[in-house]
């Protein structure tokens, strides 16, 4: 069985997250439009997939994953 590939809509709404250098969860969205940081993966998963406007895909990030304040906000 083939893997599916994602639709341009999907890969436009796809949301990162993952833990940056200093421990606080990173959350960043589809272009820089928004991002955050939290303090646990909970809230940081909650605001990815409900809390920015519309449901997002959520892929985590391994390693450092550092907000990115210079594009698209």
């Amino acid at each position: 069985m083939g893997q599916a590939n994602p639709t341009r809509s999907a890969l436009r709404s796809l949301c990162m997250i993952g833990k940056n250098r200093e421990g606080n969860w990173v959350v960043q969205g589809p272009h820089g439009h928004y991002g955050g940081l939290f303090v646990n993966r909970a809230e940081a998963l909650r605001f990815a997939m409900f809390d920015n406007g519309s449901p997002h895909a959520v892929v985590m990030v391994p390693g450092p994953f550092e907000l990115n304040t210079t594009q698209g906000m």
